[in-house]
């Protein structure tokens, strides 16, 4: 270390790596004194982004049982992103490091194609002009991981230089990793891959994949991201159709309780002699047919989340006993004694009014209050203005992948159909009007004649109600006058030219349906 000393004051580099020695004097003496490691490496990483100017830095540990190098710590990275992170022995620069126990330096990552940016965390052009070092962090022969770090290095005896301090730094740390890879390396494996997992669940249920950006949309994030941090009991109210299983799948994969199973169970898809058992399980020989002990959802639920869809639909004797479970978090099968205990999140939904239920006496008012805890109520599709564009270009893209048919847009007609329809059905009725669109179209864009009659534009039915027929070539003959005009931003001398006729004729065309071009500029 003493020869390295002098080099680190050098300061006619552009940087002065002087402020450096004051922090690897406190590591020195944190791993003298205690090995903490990750107090050391808290150390190391405000050395690299303060002092250093790294961009992205990581300290990788390798378990010789599994083979396995993966990222333990890191700055620059997102959880997702640390979490892609495990390398094999000899795959890419970090893998090769760790084989080969040497120093690798890549000027330049663009040029280097054994970089694998396995992370996914390097994609801009920026990116690419970085320099990237990796340094093996050994004991005696042994290597026990690396630390890599990123930046821009527009001079040479700089980089040299960094690569002596990531040196000093990856030996000065050598002693706390090789005693906590000892005590910890299963422990740290297993965490790794369930910090990979959870986060793989969260992109996938996430509230930012529940499609639509509007204002109403906005108040429902905000209200799952405030309560699923807890495991409070959620209401969530709204239409049939408008997606309250997506949010009761959002607020489960993003709580405390994610790691735990997810059961949904529907309240009215039964009829009330099975609903019991379903919910609370039976004992062996509790009725005709029980030949089997068989858990109910509650059991399966233990230790995650509960969905209980249509909440509403149960009767008053069923609304008693599930009454019980939210109390006391307790019951017994049928036809057993045994209290079983459970510790679940509940979740409901309903698209009942639960206030107007209770008044009239059809459902109990003490279970409408312990499960009104925290009410999400969800808007429904005609409150969310453009949503409804961004749901239809996801319903597209969807079935287009599904099916295989070549539909890739919806001519502007047809999306002014959309959004002045108001969607009784929501979500569900949207999805089901773009699948059945999709099969009707036939050069690859869904029109407003592929759309149900229901959605038809108003006013082309006025102008072209004599007949099927008619009606046809008229919401056709609509919708292309429509996109020439947006197309030349209502130009009616291109736009004329476009369908093959003079202006005069176009504009006695855009009288009939009542068209101005001005509209379109």
């Amino acid at each position: 270390m003493n020869s390295s000393v002098p080099h680190l004051c050098e300061c006619d580099l552009g940087e002065c790596r002087t402020d450096l020695l004051p922090l690897l004097y406190e590591m020195s003496r944190i791993v003298t004194e205690s090995s903490n490691l990750s107090a050391t490496l808290q150390i190391l990483i405000r050395l690299m982004k303060r002092h250093m100017k790294v961009i992205r830095g990581m300290v990788t540990l390798y378990d010789t049982d599994s083979g396995k190098i993966f990222i333990h710590e890191s700055f620059g990275l997102t959880e997702e992103e640390a979490a892609r992170g495990v390398y094999f022995l000899g795959e890419g620069i970090t893998g090769r490091a760790v084989e080969t126990g040497q120093t690798i330096v890549v000027p330049r990552i663009s040029d280097e194609p054994e970089f694998l940016n396995r992370t996914g965390s390097r994609n801009d052009l920026a990116d690419s002009k970085l320099s990237f070092l990796c340094v093996p962090i050994m004991r005696g022969r042994k290597v026990m991981g690396t630390i890599s770090a990123e930046r821009i290095y527009d001079n040479s005896r700089l980089l040299k230089l960094d690569v002596e301090i990531l040196s000093i730094l990856a030996t000065t740390t050598a002693q706390a990793v090789e005693l906590y890879l000892l005590e910890n390396v299963r422990k740290v494996e297993l965490e790794a891959e369930n910090r990979r997992l959870l986060n793989a669940l969260k992109e996938k249920f996430k509230p930012d994949n529940i499609i639509g950006n509007s204002k109403p949309m906005q108040e429902v994030y905000k209200l799952i991201e405030k309560v699923r941090r807890s495991r409070t009991t959620v209401l969530i109210l709204g239409e049939s159709g408008v997606g309250k299983e997506r949010v009761a799948h959002a607020i489960h994969y993003n709580s405390p309780n994610s790691a735990g199973p997810f059961v949904i169970f529907n309240c009215a898809a039964l009829p009330e002699t099975v609903i019991e058992s379903e919910l609370f399980g039976h004992e062996k020989g509790s009725f005709t047919g029980a030949t089997n002990l068989r858990k109910g959802r509650f059991e399966e639920a233990d230790g995650g989340t509960i969905f209980l869809d249509e909440i509403g639909e149960l009767s008053l004797s069923m609304q008693a006993k599930l009454l019980r479970v939210l109390q006391e978090k307790s019951f017994e099968r049928v036809g057993g004694n045994t209290t079983i205990k459970v510790e679940l999140r509940v979740l409901a939904a309903t698209n009942r009014d639960l206030p107007d239920m209770v008044a009239n006496g059809s459902f109990r008012e003490d279970l409408y209050y312990r499960l009104n805890v925290f009410p999400i109520t969800i808007p429904p599709l005609r409150e969310r203005g453009n949503d409804i564009v961004a749901l239809a270009d996801y319903f597209v893209a969807k079935f287009a992948s599904e099916m295989g048919i070549d539909v890739h847009r919806i001519s502007t007609p047809a999306l002014n159909m959309l959004l002045c329809y108001h969607w009784p059905g929501n979500v569900r009725e949207l999805e089901n009007v773009i699948e059945r669109a999709m099969l009707l179209a036939d050069d690859g864009v869904i029109h407003g004649y592929n759309l149900p009659p229901s959605l038809q534009t108003p006013v082309v039915s006025e102008i072209a109600g004599g007949g099927s027929l008619e009606a046809r070539l008229g919401t056709v003959e609509y919708e292309m006058i429509v996109e020439a005009l947006k197309l030349h931003h209502g130009n009616m001398t291109d736009a004329a030219a476009q369908l093959g006729l003079t202006r005069r004729i176009l504009g006695l065309r855009m009288s009939k349906y009542k068209l101005d071009h001005k509209e379109y500029r």
